[in-house]
């Protein structure tokens, strides 16, 4: 048998040298970024509210004093910059992009702010767009970040593949709603977290009910939610349980999220800042 020439490109031998860890797909940031913690926000179908699970965990991080940033990895479907009231493009020198910051200091990284007219669609397919993920992440100078968000497309496709191999994520958050179809669709963001060995901080559930102006009564509009149960076959904890809030709407419309004053996701905010 000849020698190891260290390298593998050359040779058939199936050795120690060969087998590949998670670190070594990972990607780094921007040399002159500093990025301390990276969350995912997740779900494995659209319209259950990612974003603005991820703009709420963001601007209660903020108010807790931590340095905060928004990847909105949501390419053909942007909206972390209205939810914020952020508009124009991002300054960019030869060194590389400075994230645009939000009225309360949060730094957001989105398409949108690329674009021309913000209505424009991207009309990408899916190497692409995460190839676009992974230059948020590489050429964006994130200067110092205590916790980084990352919101998420819906599925289980190319973007949260790189995101899930490529960048060092501490932890996911999975979003839901409380019809019993969502709950089959949990199940597989959890399956796909565990395939990826990433760990599941725990469940968000949105639109988890509607409360009566009049007597208070909490109304299920979508049925009798089934996050506890999910929560319980997987051992994982239910951070938050945000309802149907006329409130939520209005902030989000006018871009004053921050300007929200509501301790829905308080339990998740103690949870990350355990990690």
């Amino acid at each position: 048998m000849s020698e190891c020439s260290h390298d593998c490109s050359t040779c058939s031998a199936n050795c120690s040298s060969r087998e590949q860890t998670k670190e070594d797909f990972l990607v780094k940031p921007h040399k002159k970024s500093n990025i301390k913690k990276v969350i995912g926000v997740v779900s494995g179908k659209g319209g259950v509210g990612k974003s603005l699970v991820t703009s709420l965990l963001a601007s209660n991080m903020k108010k807790e004093g931590y340095n905060v940033g928004i990847l909105d990895a949501d390419i053909t479907g942007p909206s972390i910059p209205k939810i914020f009231g952020v508009s124009g493009n991002v300054y960019a020198t030869k060194e590389g992009a400075y994230p645009k910051s939000s009225k309360g200091g949060v730094d957001i990284m989105s398409i949108n702010l690329l674009l021309d007219d913000d209505t424009k669609p991207v009309v990408w397919r899916g190497p692409v767009i995460a190839g676009a993920v992974g230059q948020f992440w590489t050429d964006i100078i994130w200067e110092d970040i205590d916790y980084m968000f990352v919101d998420m497309p819906p599925g289980t496709g190319d973007v949260p593949l790189t995101v899930f191999q490529t960048l060092p994520v501490d932890g996911i958050v999975i979003v839901a709603s409380p019809q019993e179809l969502v709950s089959m669709i949990v199940e597989k963001a959890v399956h796909m977290a565990n395939m990826m060995n990433v760990k599941v901080l725990g469940l968000v559930e949105n639109m988890s009910y509607i409360e009566c102006p009049d007597c208070g009564k909490k109304i299920n509009v979508f049925g009798e939610s089934h996050v506890d149960e999910i929560a319980e076959k997987y051992n994982l904890d239910v951070l938050a349980n945000i309802p149907i809030d006329p409130e939520i709407a209005e902030k989000c419309d006018k871009g004053e999220i921050e300007d929200l004053n509501k301790n829905y996701v308080d339990k998740a905010i103690e949870k990350l800042k355990e990690l």
